[in-house]
């Protein structure tokens, strides 16, 4: 193991196994379910998720909310005073205010700890492709590369990161702003089904829509199709919105026509989760671009 530690934030989706092989430290940010908060803690914690998208599928409503930069002080303060250096992999700031927070607390702590090394990364990346992201820093830094040498691989292909997203009930994108509420409408009826992407500045972009649950997932493939580079040789991510057996369908359906030999798939948890909803599928590779 390198001599830095890595940190991200429960947004990233890594499943508790990956947590413990990679050696990375996860911040888990809070959800709002039936007047309680809730920690989004990988692998279930306070709620499991098959409990958490079982209430959304009842019709209960779940919010979010950011991380203050105390909490990142919180977190940063310990290890810095032990003597180590840290790079903290942040959640998209095209999503979220998350990463601003950690950056004001990287300024007081730069000021106390004038020799230790300190850096945020926005990652512009959500759910497993923050934490594909995470994957590959974890994996250089197994190899012996300095934090410094892993932040420049980060600003090198961090839009080689791939996010191709399908939701199966547009509502929870409608009361997100992403979609209108006469496209959810219109489309709930003719069971149209958006595919979605995260973009360089690190928004969720809708991107084309296709009839059916099967075509939509068949359009991540394609996408991957289209854009990716070495898929044999490299680790995809898909996660899920508890709709296991169809997260399976796209890893045979990668499997078999592109090659692909590495795969893990996790649950999207409940912070990206309350926004998406169930049935969303999501596939997370590097590509040319993104």
């Amino acid at each position: 193991m390198g001599t830095f530690q890595i940190i991200t934030d429960s947004t990233a989706d890594l499943t508790p196994a990956l947590i413990r092989d990679l050696d990375v430290q996860v911040i888990p940010l809070c959800y709002m379910m039936e007047g309680k908060t809730y920690h989004n803690i990988p692998g279930g914690g306070e709620m499991d998720e098959p409990a958490f998208y079982a209430k959304l599928r009842a019709g209960s409503v779940s919010t979010t909310t950011q991380v203050n930069s105390e909490e990142f002080l919180h977190v940063f303060t310990p290890l810095l005073e032990a003597g180590q250096d840290v790079l903290y992999i942040a959640f998209s700031s095209g999503l979220s205010g998350t990463c601003q927070s950690a950056l004001l607390a990287r300024k007081e702590l730069k000021e106390r700890f004038p020799d230790r090394k300190l850096e945020v990364f926005d990652s512009l990346c959500a759910s497993m492709g923050e934490g594909l992201l995470v994957y590959h820093a974890a994996k250089l830094r197994q190899e012996g590369k300095s934090l410094e040498e892993v932040l420049s691989w980060l600003k090198e292909n961090a839009l080689r990161l791939c996010h191709w997203f399908t939701v199966d009930d547009l509502n929870h994108l409608k009361r997100g702003g992403r979609v209108s509420t006469a496209t959810a409408l219109v489309g709930t009826i003719l069971g149209i089904k958006p595919v979605l992407h995260v973009d360089d500045e690190g928004h969720l972009i809708p991107v084309t829509k296709v009839r059916g649950r099967k075509q939509s997932l068949d359009a991540l493939v394609k996408r991957m199709e289209d854009t990716v580079e070495d898929p044999a040789g490299q680790m995809v991510f898909i996660s899920h919105g508890d709709c296991l057996d169809d997260a399976r369908y796209v890893e045979r359906q990668i499997r078999e026509k592109l090659g692909v030999e590495q795969v893990e798939i996790g649950y999207i948890g409940p912070v990206i989760g309350a926004h998406s909803g169930p049935g969303t599928v999501a596939l997370f590779f590097l590509g040319k671009e993104r």
